[in-house]
């Protein structure tokens, strides 16, 4: 009984878009014969169709911070000591800065034996392990970012490690509404041309689409020379490039 139904099923298959693709032609000789049919489809890229760009260069205003300690002794115990009590000095020089708890989370954490080689014994042997804790730290008074690496770096000392910093927008959302404008404006500009050029009137609006919009993060290598150096870390963000990308479609007047 099933697979009764299964071959009907199957064959309705076949015919319904038969039957729709019959009801949408034409015998202009009227007999019918396949010389004479004649197909009309609808063609979904009617009219005039564009591409339009907009950018808004901004001063980013949150500078974010890979940084963290790392510690190593002849056991866990040892480093991991090491490692906490650094950690703790950091963090204290982080919230002294104004960063709040936020704004600062755990990223990773790991503890790693170390190994050589032991040609004697042909075999590798643990001389120590060490103890990596680090954290991002977003700073939200950008130019308070070279301050706040300097006092990190005071209180870690030796321990201290800063991988990287990058750079973003809070809030990007005016940026991304006047990026939009200028690529709609872009768009209309670019269509209007081409309806004069063809000698066509532009008519409405009948598809638009937007992609980007996403503002970015720029990230750059931080390199920590000395710990305890008494020069201010000279810390640059400066600008991002917003750009919204939009496809618009118009209608073509009669």
């Amino acid at each position: 009984m099933n697979r009764k139904r299964f071959i009907i099923i199957g064959i309705l298959a076949m015919v319904v878009p038969l039957l729709v693709f019959t009801g949408c032609v034409t015998s202009p000789a009227g007999n019918g014969s396949p010389e004479s049919v004649k197909v009309e489809l609808v063609n979904q890229q009617q009219g005039i169709w564009v591409n339009g760009q907009g950018e808004v260069q901004a001063v980013p205003d949150v500078a974010t911070v890979w940084l963290g300690v790392e510690a190593e002794d002849i056991t866990v115990a040892a480093a991991q000591e090491k490692a906490a009590a650094a950690m703790n000095e950091v963090m204290t020089a982080l919230k002294n800065s104004g960063i709040a708890d936020k704004d600062i989370s755990t990223e990773q954490f790991s503890i790693q034996r170390i190994t050589r080689w032991d040609y004697d014994r042909e075999e590798e042997t643990v001389t120590g392990y060490r103890v990596s804790n680090m954290v991002t730290a977003k700073i939200r008074e950008i130019d308070q970012a070279g301050p706040v690496i300097d006092a990190v770096a005071l209180a870690g000392g030796d321990f201290i490690r800063v991988n990287n910093i990058s750079f973003s927008i809070d809030d990007p959302k005016a940026y991304q509404e006047e990026a939009r404008a200028l690529a709609v404006a872009d768009a209309k500009a670019k269509a209007e041309n081409m309806a004069s050029l063809a000698g066509v009137e532009l008519g409405k609006v009948t598809y638009i689409s937007e992609s980007g919009g996403y503002y970015p993060v720029v990230y750059r290598d931080y390199v920590m020379e000395e710990a305890s150096a008494p020069a201010a870390t000279p810390i640059e963000p400066g600008e991002l490039t917003i750009s919204i990308s939009v496809q618009i479609a118009y209608d073509i007047l009669d």
